[in-house]
C-alpha cells in the first residue's frame, strides 16, 4: 500500500495524486513493478524503514506492507 507523508499527516495518494498530470487515469501514482515511476527512491536510514520515494512533485511517498 503506498501512503503519502507530509508534516505530520499520512494521506492517501489519490488525495493529492488526482490532480498530477503525471498520475495514472485513477489519479493514482504510477506504480509499477514494484517502482514509481513518477519519482525516484530516497535512500534508507535504516533496514526497518520502509521503501520510500520523492515523487516529481515534491512530496514524498512510502511503500508500507
Amino acid at each position: 500500500m503506498l501512503v503519502m507523508l507530509m508534516d505530520d499527516q499520512i494521506l492517501a495518494p489519490e488525495q493529492v495524486c488526482q490532480s498530477c498530470v503525471l498520475a495514472n487515469r485513477s489519479g493514482q501514482p504510477r506504480w509499477h513493478g514494484g517502482q514509481l515511476h513518477c519519482g525516484q527512491a530516497i535512500r534508507k536510514l535504516s533496514e526497518q524503514q520502509p521503501e520510500q520515494y520523492e515523487c516529481i512533485m515534491g512530496f514524498r511517498i512510502a511503500e508500507i506492507r
